[in-house]
């Protein structure tokens, strides 16, 4: 077995003192990357500072109640990008934590994270082009999104639950090919090349980013059977991400994307944008993550959302089992669970069963490593150095007896010839045949049999061999059914899962020397304004004052951007809230004309100071 990681250190997680974050497992722990909050330059902190202070400034009329004091309760400042550490130390108060993760990491890992109570927000921000939307996941739509709005404990509770219940949802091999596909091309777009590439590296990264992008676009039209996966995906997209609370007719935002969206925000709240009651329909409802959403749906409370959960979760193989249930994991070609009638769990890549004429599973085989599990913990013994080449065995009632083996007591046991150290020969009602020597059965809490070892056994199903002496000993699970089948280990310390390369995306790259001037002037104007704002006598019905000489030092920083670095809009727009001068502002009416990509941008930012 696989052992249990120690504490995260700072170093590990940027965290201290939260100890749900102890209790990660390793195959967890390895998506976590250092924050590095000392990597984020001056710009992104603005880039962090625009969006937050035109979300919360439009939010605070549209958004669920519990957003803005959700804002002040988890640590988010508009001003400042948060710190993990700052976080960790406020979410400890409501029973949650955060984690810097390695942006995309599979779905089934972030629903395993939510399940623990752990918040996963990717560090990495939004460069300045994309400031509106990237397709990467980044700290302003984990953090300004996700984290306010667990200050509801309803919400909260959902999220757990969703997360508890998501871990275990099967995902098939398309699924696992989609994942990779969205996460090379999140890393392509918010890839910064080197200073001053030469126009072949440009050409030959873009060669990439079409190819990337014609793959993910094929692959979203292939049609394939929805999986478990892909069902609560659907589930988490239109409530956790585009989630809306109240009545169709007055709806209130509590959804990650739209709550971290400059455009979707406003976009969601107008009449073309159809609203919908929340029901479990959504999980067959797919989305395009390229365009603003048609339609949304609304759930009159967060309670609700935990019935539709449940309701859904009454349709997964975790609860139902059988024959459909291991067949969703042979199809997925990933670790998977079963769990037999008898609460053993066999945990594995499933390859093959066979079933009776009524779709009974009366035989299973799994390929590689292997282990057996009960009540989540490993079985003495069972891990994968015992059954490192697969594990096999029937399922069912035997032949002529009407009685189960695991229902057998120690008379039973006797009378059908069942003796520890003697030899025995059997049938089961499928036709399967098992002969060896009996040496020793274990059993369950409940004193039923759930698993005998047998040496020199034979088993076959009509002319086909189906374990020889050969291949060892041969450990027979007993059991009449399937009744539940999961992804993942059944205890995640049999298997050593931490097979994760931490992506470079947010590392410190080489910045070019126009890069580190605009960085300094937005790094100038940055500490003007905070000093400004920490002296009270600078303040004037809630507006910054600046001194004569504080005033003088931002216009001539004004005027030395304003040529050289022409199409910057940002900080001119900074500029304006500390001096407010006609120079600047004819600067930004210019650039909207000039750049007309960004024109609704300055105007938004203009308006903002208005108000």
């Amino acid at each position: 077995m696989i052992e249990e990681n120690t504490p995260l250190t700072p170093l590990e997680g940027g965290i201290i003192g939260n100890e749900l974050l102890d209790r990660l497992p390793p195959h967890l722990r390895q998506y976590i990357k250092p924050q590095n909050y000392e990597h984020y330059t001056p710009i992104n902190q603005a880039v962090w500072r625009f969006v937050m202070r035109k979300n919360v400034d439009y939010l605070s009329k549209v958004a669920h109640e519990s957003y803005i004091d959700g804002l002040k309760l988890t640590g988010i400042s508009i001003d400042n990008i948060p710190s993990m550490y700052g976080m960790n130390r406020i979410l400890k108060e409501i029973g949650w934590a955060a984690v810097a993760v390695d942006g995309f990491i599979p779905p089934n890992a972030f629903m395993e994270f939510q399940a623990f109570k752990v918040l996963v927000i990717a560090s990495d921000i939004r460069q300045l082009e994309n400031i509106e939307y990237t397709p990467a996941p980044d700290i302003i739509h984990e953090g300004a999104g996700h984290a306010p709005i667990i200050a509801s404990p309803d919400y909260a509770e959902y999220l757990r639950r969703f997360g508890e219940i998501g871990a275990k949802a099967i995902s098939s091999a398309h699924d696992m090919e989609m994942y990779e596909a969205v996460r090379e091309l999140s890393m392509l777009k918010e890839k910064i090349l080197s200073p001053n590439p030469s126009a072949a590296i440009k050409q030959a990264h873009q060669a990439k980013v079409d190819a990337v992008e014609q793959l993910v676009e094929d692959l979203q039209h292939k049609e394939v059977i929805a999986s478990e996966i892909s069902l609560i995906r659907n589930l988490h997209w239109w409530t956790v991400e585009y989630g809306m609370v109240g009545t169709v007719e007055d709806p209130k935002i509590y959804g990650a994307g739209l709550l971290s969206s400059i455009g979707e925000s406003e976009w969601c709240m107008k009449e073309e944008v159809k609203k919908i009651p929340y029901t479990i329909n959504a999980a067959y409802q797919d989305f395009d993550i390229t365009k603003p959403q048609p339609q949304l749906y609304v759930t009159p409370d967060f309670a609700y959302l935990q019935e539709v959960l449940e309701e859904f979760a009454n349709t997964m193989a975790v609860r139902k089992g059988g024959w459909r249930g291991l067949n969703k994991l042979i199809e997925s070609k990933q670790l998977g669970t079963v769990e037999i009638s008898t609460g053993l769990q066999i945990s594995g890549v499933f390859t093959r069963m066979i079933r009776n004429e009524d779709n009974e599973v009366v035989y299973f085989e799994t390929q590689g490593q292997t282990a057996l599990a009960y009540r989540e913990t490993e079985v003495i013994g069972h891990g994968v150095s015992r059954h490192q080449n697969g594990f096999r065995s029937p399922l069912g009632k035997l032949r002529g007896i009407n009685l189960s083996i695991e229902n057998m007591g120690p008379r039973d046991l006797s009378a059908y010839d069942f003796y520890d150290g003697k030899p025995i020969e059997f049938e089961f009602d499928s036709g399967i045949k098992v002969k060896g020597m009996n040496v020793t059965g274990i059993r369950n809490l409940k004193g039923e049999l759930m698993l005998i070892q047998f040496t020199d056994c034979t088993m076959t199903y009509k002319d086909e061999v189906l374990f020889t002496p050969e291949d060892g000993d041969f450990d027979m699970a007993v059991g009449k059914e399937i009744i539940s089948a999961f992804a993942g280990a059944a205890d995640y310390l049999s298997f050593n899962l931490v097979e994760h390369e931490l992506s470079t995306l947010g590392d410190v790259v080489d910045t070019s020397e126009e890069d580190k001037i605009l960085n300094g002037f937005y790094s100038e104007v940055r500490k003007i304004r905070e000093q400004a704002a920490n002296n009270l006598s600078l303040k004037k019905g809630g507006n910054i004052q600046l001194l004569e000489k504080e005033r003088s030092q931002v216009k001539f920083t004004f005027n030395i951007l304003k040529d050289e670095f022409p199409n910057d809009w940002l900080l001119p727009l900074e500029m304006y809230e500390l001096i407010g001068t006609s120079e600047i502002l004819e600067h930004l009416r210019i650039l909207q004309d000039k750049r007309p990509e960004v024109k609704h941008l300055i105007e938004s930012g203009l308006g903002l100071l208005k108000e």
